[in-house]
Protein backbone atom coordinates (compact mmCIF):
# COMPACT_ATOMS: atom_id res chain seq x y z
CA UNK A 1 0.00 0.00 0.00
CA UNK A 2 2.86 2.34 0.87
CA UNK A 3 4.60 1.57 -2.44
CA UNK A 4 1.37 2.27 -4.32
CA UNK A 5 1.01 5.61 -2.53
CA UNK A 6 4.63 6.52 -3.37
CA UNK A 7 4.00 5.62 -7.01
CA UNK A 8 1.03 7.99 -7.13
CA UNK A 9 3.09 10.82 -5.68
CA UNK A 10 5.87 10.09 -8.17
CA UNK A 11 3.37 10.23 -11.04
CA UNK A 12 2.11 13.54 -9.70
CA UNK A 13 5.64 14.98 -9.64
CA UNK A 14 6.42 13.52 -13.09
CA UNK A 15 3.65 15.69 -14.55
CA UNK A 16 6.06 18.63 -14.37
CA UNK A 17 8.33 16.99 -16.94
CA UNK A 18 5.62 16.96 -19.62
CA UNK A 19 6.69 18.97 -22.67
CA UNK A 20 3.57 21.12 -22.81
CA UNK A 21 3.67 21.80 -19.06
CA UNK A 22 7.25 23.09 -19.45
CA UNK A 23 6.09 25.28 -22.33
CA UNK A 24 3.48 26.77 -20.01
CA UNK A 25 6.33 27.76 -17.65
CA UNK A 26 7.92 29.79 -20.46
CA UNK A 27 4.60 31.44 -21.31
CA UNK A 28 4.06 32.27 -17.63
CA UNK A 29 7.44 33.99 -17.64
CA UNK A 30 6.40 36.14 -20.62
CA UNK A 31 3.08 36.85 -18.90
CA UNK A 32 4.64 38.15 -15.68
CA UNK A 33 7.45 40.13 -17.30
CA UNK A 34 5.52 43.22 -18.58
CA UNK A 35 3.53 43.79 -15.37
CA UNK A 36 6.20 45.59 -13.36
CA UNK A 37 7.38 47.53 -16.42
CA UNK A 38 4.27 49.66 -15.97
CA UNK A 39 4.10 49.37 -12.18
CA UNK A 40 6.87 49.39 -9.57
CA UNK A 41 9.81 49.46 -12.03
CA UNK A 42 8.26 52.38 -13.89
CA UNK A 43 7.54 54.10 -10.56
CA UNK A 44 11.20 53.76 -9.59
CA UNK A 45 12.25 55.29 -12.93
CA UNK A 46 9.89 58.23 -12.53
CA UNK A 47 10.97 58.79 -8.93
CA UNK A 48 14.67 58.90 -9.85
CA UNK A 49 13.80 61.39 -12.59
CA UNK A 50 12.23 63.72 -10.04
CA UNK A 51 8.61 63.33 -11.14
CA UNK A 52 6.01 64.38 -8.56
CA UNK A 53 4.55 61.63 -6.38
CA UNK A 54 0.99 62.50 -7.38
CA UNK A 55 1.90 61.96 -11.03
CA UNK A 56 3.67 58.67 -10.24
CA UNK A 57 0.58 57.46 -8.41
CA UNK A 58 -1.62 58.36 -11.38
CA UNK A 59 0.44 56.02 -13.58
CA UNK A 60 -0.91 53.09 -11.55
CA UNK A 61 -4.25 53.57 -13.33
CA UNK A 62 -2.86 51.86 -16.42
CA UNK A 63 -3.16 48.61 -14.47
CA UNK A 64 -6.96 48.68 -14.85
CA UNK A 65 -6.41 47.02 -18.23
CA UNK A 66 -5.81 43.73 -16.40
CA UNK A 67 -9.16 43.93 -14.61
CA UNK A 68 -11.06 44.88 -17.77
CA UNK A 69 -9.51 42.44 -20.23
CA UNK A 70 -12.72 40.41 -20.41
CA UNK A 71 -14.23 43.31 -22.39
CA UNK A 72 -12.09 42.64 -25.47
CA UNK A 73 -11.46 38.92 -24.94
CA UNK A 74 -14.33 38.01 -27.35
CA UNK A 75 -12.39 39.67 -30.18
CA UNK A 76 -9.35 37.47 -29.51
CA UNK A 77 -11.55 34.44 -28.95
CA UNK A 78 -13.58 34.68 -32.17
CA UNK A 79 -11.92 36.81 -34.86
CA UNK A 80 -9.18 35.45 -37.15
CA UNK A 81 -5.70 36.65 -36.09
CA UNK A 82 -3.64 38.96 -38.34
CA UNK A 83 -1.00 36.23 -38.72
CA UNK A 84 -2.40 32.99 -40.22
CA UNK A 85 -0.72 30.65 -37.74
CA UNK A 86 -3.80 29.36 -35.96
CA UNK A 87 -6.27 31.01 -33.62
CA UNK A 88 -4.01 31.03 -30.52
CA UNK A 89 -0.53 31.11 -32.04
CA UNK A 90 -1.48 33.80 -34.57
CA UNK A 91 -2.88 36.16 -31.96
CA UNK A 92 -0.10 35.34 -29.49
CA UNK A 93 2.76 36.18 -31.86
CA UNK A 94 1.00 39.29 -33.19
CA UNK A 95 0.44 40.69 -29.71
CA UNK A 96 3.97 39.84 -28.55
CA UNK A 97 5.60 41.58 -31.54
CA UNK A 98 3.68 44.79 -30.84
CA UNK A 99 4.30 44.41 -27.09
CA UNK A 100 8.07 44.19 -27.61
CA UNK A 101 7.98 47.31 -29.78
CA UNK A 102 5.87 49.19 -27.19
CA UNK A 103 8.26 48.22 -24.37
CA UNK A 104 11.20 49.47 -26.45
CA UNK A 105 9.37 52.72 -27.14
CA UNK A 106 8.60 53.17 -23.46
CA UNK A 107 12.24 52.61 -22.56
CA UNK A 108 13.35 55.21 -25.11
CA UNK A 109 11.27 57.98 -23.50
CA UNK A 110 12.60 60.77 -21.32
CA UNK A 111 10.29 61.29 -18.31
CA UNK A 112 11.19 64.98 -18.10
CA UNK A 113 10.37 65.67 -21.76
CA UNK A 114 7.94 62.99 -22.94
CA UNK A 115 5.75 62.31 -19.92
CA UNK A 116 2.49 62.36 -21.91
CA UNK A 117 3.89 60.01 -24.54
CA UNK A 118 5.29 57.86 -21.77
CA UNK A 119 1.85 57.52 -20.17
CA UNK A 120 0.31 56.54 -23.51
CA UNK A 121 2.98 53.90 -24.12
CA UNK A 122 2.61 52.57 -20.56
CA UNK A 123 -1.12 52.18 -21.16
CA UNK A 124 -0.40 50.42 -24.46
CA UNK A 125 2.06 48.04 -22.77
CA UNK A 126 -0.51 47.21 -20.07
CA UNK A 127 -3.25 46.68 -22.68
CA UNK A 128 -1.04 44.38 -24.78
CA UNK A 129 0.18 42.54 -21.68
CA UNK A 130 -3.42 41.87 -20.60
CA UNK A 131 -4.24 40.76 -24.16
CA UNK A 132 -1.25 38.43 -24.11
CA UNK A 133 -2.59 36.91 -20.88
CA UNK A 134 -5.91 36.17 -22.61
CA UNK A 135 -4.15 34.18 -25.34
CA UNK A 136 -1.75 32.41 -22.97
CA UNK A 137 -4.52 31.27 -20.62
CA UNK A 138 -6.60 30.01 -23.55
CA UNK A 139 -3.61 28.14 -25.06
CA UNK A 140 -2.77 26.56 -21.69
CA UNK A 141 -6.31 25.35 -21.07
CA UNK A 142 -6.77 23.98 -24.59
CA UNK A 143 -3.38 22.30 -25.02
CA UNK A 144 -3.31 20.45 -21.67
CA UNK A 145 -5.48 17.41 -20.92
CA UNK A 146 -7.62 17.51 -17.79
CA UNK A 147 -5.12 15.58 -15.64
CA UNK A 148 -2.37 18.15 -16.40
CA UNK A 149 -4.42 21.28 -15.73
CA UNK A 150 -3.19 21.38 -12.12
CA UNK A 151 0.54 21.25 -12.99
CA UNK A 152 -0.15 23.71 -15.81
CA UNK A 153 -1.75 26.15 -13.36
CA UNK A 154 1.26 25.74 -11.05
CA UNK A 155 3.70 26.38 -13.89
CA UNK A 156 1.88 29.48 -15.13
CA UNK A 157 2.08 30.97 -11.63
CA UNK A 158 5.73 29.94 -11.19
CA UNK A 159 6.75 31.43 -14.53
CA UNK A 160 4.74 34.55 -13.74
CA UNK A 161 6.58 35.08 -10.45
CA UNK A 162 9.97 34.55 -12.09
CA UNK A 163 9.05 37.07 -14.78
CA UNK A 164 8.02 39.59 -12.13
CA UNK A 165 11.31 39.06 -10.28
CA UNK A 166 13.33 39.67 -13.45
CA UNK A 167 11.28 42.75 -14.41
CA UNK A 168 11.60 44.08 -10.86
CA UNK A 169 14.97 43.41 -9.27
CA UNK A 170 16.60 42.48 -12.59
CA UNK A 171 15.50 45.61 -14.43
CA UNK A 172 16.57 47.85 -11.54
CA UNK A 173 20.01 46.23 -11.47
CA UNK A 174 20.45 46.75 -15.24
CA UNK A 175 19.21 50.35 -15.01
CA UNK A 176 21.70 51.11 -12.24
CA UNK A 177 24.60 50.04 -14.47
CA UNK A 178 23.51 50.74 -18.05
CA UNK A 179 20.51 53.05 -17.90
CA UNK A 180 16.76 52.68 -18.25
CA UNK A 181 16.67 52.11 -21.99
CA UNK A 182 19.03 49.14 -21.60
CA UNK A 183 16.78 47.77 -18.86
CA UNK A 184 13.60 48.03 -20.91
CA UNK A 185 15.31 46.76 -24.08
CA UNK A 186 16.50 43.70 -22.18
CA UNK A 187 12.99 43.05 -20.89
CA UNK A 188 11.59 43.44 -24.41
CA UNK A 189 14.09 40.89 -25.71
CA UNK A 190 13.20 38.44 -22.93
CA UNK A 191 9.57 38.51 -24.11
CA UNK A 192 10.89 36.40 -26.96
CA UNK A 193 10.92 33.41 -24.59
CA UNK A 194 7.15 33.16 -24.87
CA UNK A 195 7.22 33.88 -28.58
CA UNK A 196 9.41 30.82 -29.13
CA UNK A 197 6.66 28.66 -27.63
CA UNK A 198 4.08 30.08 -30.01
CA UNK A 199 6.48 29.83 -32.97
CA UNK A 200 7.53 26.22 -32.45
CA UNK A 201 4.76 24.88 -30.21
CA UNK A 202 1.53 23.29 -31.45
CA UNK A 203 -1.80 24.95 -32.11
CA UNK A 204 -4.50 23.50 -29.84
CA UNK A 205 -6.78 21.10 -31.67
CA UNK A 206 -9.96 22.89 -30.71
CA UNK A 207 -12.20 23.95 -33.53
CA UNK A 208 -14.43 26.93 -33.09
CA UNK A 209 -16.29 29.16 -35.47
CA UNK A 210 -14.09 32.23 -35.31
CA UNK A 211 -15.72 34.36 -37.96
CA UNK A 212 -19.31 35.27 -38.53
CA UNK A 213 -18.75 37.16 -41.75
CA UNK A 214 -21.13 36.34 -44.52
CA UNK A 215 -24.14 35.89 -42.25
CA UNK A 216 -25.36 39.44 -42.67
CA UNK A 217 -24.45 42.97 -43.56
CA UNK A 218 -24.20 46.20 -41.59
CA UNK A 219 -25.95 46.19 -38.23
CA UNK A 220 -27.24 42.68 -38.88
CA UNK A 221 -23.66 41.39 -39.08
CA UNK A 222 -22.76 43.30 -35.90
CA UNK A 223 -25.73 41.76 -34.05
CA UNK A 224 -24.79 38.29 -35.28
CA UNK A 225 -21.21 38.72 -34.11
CA UNK A 226 -22.24 40.09 -30.71
CA UNK A 227 -24.66 37.20 -30.27
CA UNK A 228 -21.97 34.62 -31.00
CA UNK A 229 -18.86 36.23 -29.53
CA UNK A 230 -20.23 38.14 -26.54
CA UNK A 231 -23.59 36.68 -25.53
CA UNK A 232 -22.62 33.12 -26.47
CA UNK A 233 -19.95 32.61 -23.78
CA UNK A 234 -22.24 33.88 -21.02
CA UNK A 235 -25.21 31.89 -22.26
CA UNK A 236 -23.06 28.77 -22.48
CA UNK A 237 -21.87 29.18 -18.90
CA UNK A 238 -25.38 29.74 -17.50
CA UNK A 239 -26.45 26.39 -18.95
CA UNK A 240 -24.27 24.63 -16.37
CA UNK A 241 -25.89 23.14 -13.26
CA UNK A 242 -25.39 25.34 -10.18
CA UNK A 243 -23.75 28.07 -12.28
CA UNK A 244 -24.72 30.85 -9.89
CA UNK A 245 -23.28 28.97 -6.92
CA UNK A 246 -20.10 28.37 -8.92
CA UNK A 247 -19.73 32.14 -9.39
CA UNK A 248 -20.11 32.61 -5.64
CA UNK A 249 -17.38 30.02 -5.04
CA UNK A 250 -14.99 31.82 -7.41
CA UNK A 251 -15.66 35.18 -5.77
CA UNK A 252 -15.41 33.92 -2.18
CA UNK A 253 -12.60 31.34 -2.42
CA UNK A 254 -9.73 33.80 -1.86
CA UNK A 255 -11.55 36.58 0.00
CA UNK A 256 -9.80 35.82 3.28
CA UNK A 257 -6.40 35.89 1.62
CA UNK A 258 -7.26 39.20 -0.06
CA UNK A 259 -8.25 40.81 3.23
CA UNK A 260 -5.09 39.48 4.89
CA UNK A 261 -2.84 40.61 2.06
CA UNK A 262 -4.00 44.21 2.28
CA UNK A 263 -3.51 44.46 6.05
CA UNK A 264 -0.40 42.31 6.57
CA UNK A 265 2.13 45.13 6.08
CA UNK A 266 0.16 47.58 8.29
CA UNK A 267 0.23 44.86 10.98
CA UNK A 268 4.01 44.46 10.66
CA UNK A 269 4.53 48.22 10.90
CA UNK A 270 2.16 48.49 13.88
CA UNK A 271 4.26 45.86 15.65
CA UNK A 272 7.44 47.90 15.12
CA UNK A 273 9.06 46.18 12.14
CA UNK A 274 11.09 48.49 9.91
CA UNK A 275 10.57 48.60 6.14
CA UNK A 276 14.03 47.08 5.68
CA UNK A 277 13.16 44.12 7.91
CA UNK A 278 9.89 43.55 6.05
CA UNK A 279 11.59 43.83 2.65
CA UNK A 280 14.43 41.43 3.48
CA UNK A 281 12.17 38.77 4.96
CA UNK A 282 9.65 39.09 2.11
CA UNK A 283 12.34 38.79 -0.58
CA UNK A 284 14.15 35.86 1.03
CA UNK A 285 11.13 33.85 2.14
CA UNK A 286 8.28 35.29 0.08
CA UNK A 287 9.34 34.50 -3.49
CA UNK A 288 10.57 30.96 -2.95
CA UNK A 289 7.70 30.01 -0.66
CA UNK A 290 5.00 31.15 -3.09
CA UNK A 291 6.68 29.25 -5.95
CA UNK A 292 6.90 26.18 -3.71
CA UNK A 293 3.24 26.61 -2.81
CA UNK A 294 2.19 26.87 -6.46
CA UNK A 295 4.12 23.71 -7.38
CA UNK A 296 2.76 21.82 -4.37
CA UNK A 297 -0.74 22.85 -5.41
CA UNK A 298 -0.20 21.25 -8.81
CA UNK A 299 1.02 18.00 -7.24
CA UNK A 300 -1.93 17.90 -4.84
CA UNK A 301 -4.39 18.53 -7.68
CA UNK A 302 -3.02 15.58 -9.68
CA UNK A 303 -2.85 13.35 -6.61
CA UNK A 304 -6.29 14.00 -5.08
CA UNK A 305 -8.45 15.34 -7.90
CA UNK A 306 -9.89 18.79 -8.46
CA UNK A 307 -12.67 19.14 -5.88
CA UNK A 308 -10.82 17.49 -2.99
CA UNK A 309 -7.75 19.59 -3.79
CA UNK A 310 -9.84 22.76 -3.82
CA UNK A 311 -11.22 21.95 -0.39
CA UNK A 312 -7.86 20.84 1.04
CA UNK A 313 -5.96 23.87 -0.30
CA UNK A 314 -8.79 26.16 0.83
CA UNK A 315 -8.57 24.79 4.37
CA UNK A 316 -4.78 25.20 4.39
CA UNK A 317 -5.12 28.74 3.05
CA UNK A 318 -7.55 29.59 5.87
CA UNK A 319 -5.25 28.00 8.44
CA UNK A 320 -2.36 30.06 7.06
CA UNK A 321 -4.18 33.21 8.16
CA UNK A 322 -3.97 32.02 11.75
CA UNK A 323 -0.23 32.68 11.67
CA UNK A 324 -1.10 36.37 11.60
CA UNK A 325 -2.88 35.84 14.90
CA UNK A 326 0.37 34.37 16.23
CA UNK A 327 2.24 37.38 14.87
CA UNK A 328 -0.21 39.87 16.42
CA UNK A 329 0.05 38.16 19.82
CA UNK A 330 3.82 37.50 19.65
CA UNK A 331 4.76 41.04 18.67
CA UNK A 332 8.07 42.14 17.16
CA UNK A 333 9.86 38.84 16.48
CA UNK A 334 11.76 38.28 13.23
CA UNK A 335 11.27 34.50 13.51
CA UNK A 336 7.50 34.95 13.69
CA UNK A 337 7.63 37.30 10.70
CA UNK A 338 9.54 34.75 8.61
CA UNK A 339 7.12 32.02 9.67
CA UNK A 340 4.12 34.22 8.90
CA UNK A 341 5.37 35.20 5.42
CA UNK A 342 6.29 31.61 4.57
CA UNK A 343 2.97 30.14 5.71
CA UNK A 344 0.95 32.81 3.90
CA UNK A 345 2.79 32.34 0.61
CA UNK A 346 2.88 28.54 0.60
CA UNK A 347 -0.80 28.12 1.43
CA UNK A 348 -1.81 31.03 -0.81
CA UNK A 349 0.21 29.56 -3.68
CA UNK A 350 -1.41 26.15 -3.26
CA UNK A 351 -4.90 27.66 -3.18
CA UNK A 352 -4.08 29.84 -6.19
CA UNK A 353 -3.10 26.80 -8.26
CA UNK A 354 -6.25 24.96 -7.22
CA UNK A 355 -8.46 27.93 -8.12
CA UNK A 356 -6.79 28.48 -11.51
CA UNK A 357 -7.26 24.79 -12.26
CA UNK A 358 -10.92 24.97 -11.23
CA UNK A 359 -11.63 28.02 -13.39
CA UNK A 360 -9.80 26.38 -16.30
CA UNK A 361 -11.99 23.29 -16.01
CA UNK A 362 -15.13 25.43 -16.30
CA UNK A 363 -14.23 26.92 -19.69
CA UNK A 364 -15.90 25.57 -22.83
CA UNK A 365 -13.54 24.91 -25.79
CA UNK A 366 -15.45 27.32 -28.05
CA UNK A 367 -15.17 30.23 -25.60
CA UNK A 368 -12.00 29.51 -23.62
CA UNK A 369 -10.44 32.98 -23.73
CA UNK A 370 -13.64 34.90 -22.99
CA UNK A 371 -14.88 32.66 -20.18
CA UNK A 372 -11.50 32.43 -18.43
CA UNK A 373 -10.98 36.21 -18.67
CA UNK A 374 -14.43 36.84 -17.20
CA UNK A 375 -14.19 34.28 -14.37
CA UNK A 376 -10.64 35.34 -13.53
CA UNK A 377 -11.73 38.98 -13.38
CA UNK A 378 -14.59 38.05 -11.05
CA UNK A 379 -12.13 36.37 -8.69
CA UNK A 380 -9.89 39.44 -8.64
CA UNK A 381 -12.76 41.91 -8.41
CA UNK A 382 -14.44 40.19 -5.49
CA UNK A 383 -11.17 39.89 -3.59
CA UNK A 384 -10.34 43.55 -4.23
CA UNK A 385 -13.73 44.98 -3.26
CA UNK A 386 -13.99 43.07 0.01
CA UNK A 387 -10.31 43.61 0.84
CA UNK A 388 -10.89 47.37 0.67
CA UNK A 389 -12.88 47.10 3.92
CA UNK A 390 -9.96 45.50 5.76
CA UNK A 391 -8.60 48.73 7.23
CA UNK A 392 -11.95 49.84 8.65
CA UNK A 393 -12.72 46.35 9.98
CA UNK A 394 -9.35 45.85 11.67
CA UNK A 395 -9.69 49.22 13.39
CA UNK A 396 -13.20 48.37 14.57
CA UNK A 397 -12.55 44.91 16.03
CA UNK A 398 -8.76 44.73 16.54
CA UNK A 399 -5.99 42.69 14.92
CA UNK A 400 -6.65 39.27 16.46
CA UNK A 401 -10.44 39.15 15.79
CA UNK A 402 -9.81 40.53 12.30
CA UNK A 403 -7.42 37.74 11.30
CA UNK A 404 -9.67 35.12 12.89
CA UNK A 405 -12.47 36.51 10.71
CA UNK A 406 -10.31 36.23 7.57
CA UNK A 407 -9.77 32.56 8.44
CA UNK A 408 -13.53 32.03 8.21
CA UNK A 409 -14.14 34.26 5.17
CA UNK A 410 -13.73 31.49 2.59
CA UNK A 411 -15.77 28.92 4.54
CA UNK A 412 -18.94 29.47 2.43
CA UNK A 413 -17.02 28.61 -0.76
CA UNK A 414 -15.71 25.37 0.75
CA UNK A 415 -19.17 24.34 1.98
CA UNK A 416 -20.69 25.10 -1.43
CA UNK A 417 -17.99 23.01 -3.13
CA UNK A 418 -18.78 20.00 -0.92
CA UNK A 419 -22.54 20.45 -1.40
CA UNK A 420 -22.30 20.71 -5.22
CA UNK A 421 -20.01 17.69 -5.37
CA UNK A 422 -22.44 15.59 -3.33
CA UNK A 423 -25.44 16.71 -5.37
CA UNK A 424 -23.58 15.99 -8.62
CA UNK A 425 -22.58 12.53 -7.36
CA UNK A 426 -26.16 11.78 -6.28
CA UNK A 427 -27.51 12.83 -9.67
CA UNK A 428 -24.91 10.72 -11.47
CA UNK A 429 -25.78 7.68 -9.33
CA UNK A 430 -29.49 8.24 -9.98
CA UNK A 431 -28.88 8.50 -13.74
CA UNK A 432 -26.84 5.30 -13.77
CA UNK A 433 -29.51 3.51 -11.75
CA UNK A 434 -32.24 4.59 -14.17
CA UNK A 435 -30.11 3.54 -17.14
CA UNK A 436 -29.39 0.17 -15.52
CA UNK A 437 -33.10 -0.40 -14.79
CA UNK A 438 -34.02 0.48 -18.37
CA UNK A 439 -31.41 -1.98 -19.62
CA UNK A 440 -32.81 -4.77 -17.47
CA UNK A 441 -36.31 -4.09 -18.80
CA UNK A 442 -35.08 -4.26 -22.37
CA UNK A 443 -33.59 -7.65 -21.63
Amino acid sequence: MQNESMTRWQRSLAAYTDRHVLQVLALGFSSGLPLLLTYSTLSAWLATAGIRRATIGAFALVGTAYALKFLWSPVIDRLPPPLPLGRRRGWGITIQIVLMAAALGLGACDPKRNLLLMSALALLVAFLSASQDIVIDAWRIEILPLDLQGPGAAMIQTGYRIGMLIAGAGALAIAARAGWFAAYATMAALLGVGMLVFLFGPEPRVRAEISDRGRGHGWSAVRDWLSTAVVGPFGDFTCRPFWLLILLIIIDYKLGEGMTGVMSTPLYIALGFTLSEIAVVSKIFGFFSIVLGALLGGVVTVRFGLVRSLVLCGILQAAGNLFFVLQAVGGHRIGYLALCVTAENITGGMAGTALVTYISSLCSPAFTATQYALLGSLAVLGRTVVASTGGWLSEAIGWVPFFVLTTMASLPALLLLVWIERRTTMQSDRTRAVASLAGERNL
